[in-house]
């Protein structure tokens, strides 16, 4: 992996900027799709432009910020191919990867601390697709 697209709304700003931190030192380029400072937004604008950038290639591998993360989700999950999954600790950024084969990481900056943020990240960026009776599953959500 050599590039994640991130993005978030205005109440994701601090948490985002921790994930970009911590990619960094990871040696990952980052491409920031905003925002950049605490002026409200509406976070269905971050989540498309996301997904969008995912289905056209920028990036295998996507993170959303906002308040409680659901929102993103559900502006993103609009798009084909993307399965953008809300993680609020370790084991649901796992199974997003493993069982859902997730391409967006979804997180709440009210809800998920920076430290957790970065232990779902990780898992997230590590976690393989496990295939198997999965692949049907996953296929059924593009019908």
């Amino acid at each position: 992996m050599t590039t994640v697209v991130i993005a978030s709304d205005h109440a994701g700003l601090p948490l985002k900027r921790e994930v970009q931190v911590e990619l960094a030192k990871r040696g990952i380029d980052v491409l920031d799709l905003g925002v950049q400072d605490e002026t409200s937004v509406d976070y269905p604008d971050q989540a498309h432009t996301l997904a969008e950038a995912i289905n056209a290639g920028w990036a295998e591998i996507g993170v959303l910020v906002c308040g409680t993360g659901i929102g993103v989700s559900i502006a993103a999950n609009r798009h084909p191919g993307i399965r953008a999954a809300v993680c609020h600790d370790v084991y649901t950024a796992t199974m997003a990867r493993a069982h859902n084969n997730a391409n967006i990481l979804a997180m709440g900056a009210r809800v998920v601390d920076p430290a957790t943020a970065i232990a779902c990240l990780d898992v997230f960026l590590k976690t393989e697709f496990e295939g198997g009776r999965h692949t049907q599953r996953i296929a059924k959500l593009d019908r």
